[in-house]
């Protein structure tokens, strides 16, 4: 998951956008978004999709990367 937090707070950033700004557009709750950036292990797979539709993107299942 912190491969994902880290590439939609990027993206945020990218995009000129505050936390606040993304989950009004992205129509997510604050609290969630900033978790979700926080890598917090436990969150909504569909969330998860809803914040990543921003950038075009989706979640889709993928060899576990050993790191």
């Amino acid at each position: 998951m912190n491969k994902i937090a880290e590439f939609i707070k990027q993206k945020r950033k990218e995009a000129g956008l505050t936390q606040e700004e993304f989950a009004m557009r992205s129509g997510l709750g604050l609290r969630f978004v900033r978790e979700l950036e926080q890598g917090k292990p436990t969150v909504r797979m569909d969330k998860v999709n809803q914040a990543l539709a921003m950038f075009g993107m989706e979640a889709v299942p993928g060899r576990m990367d050993r790191k």
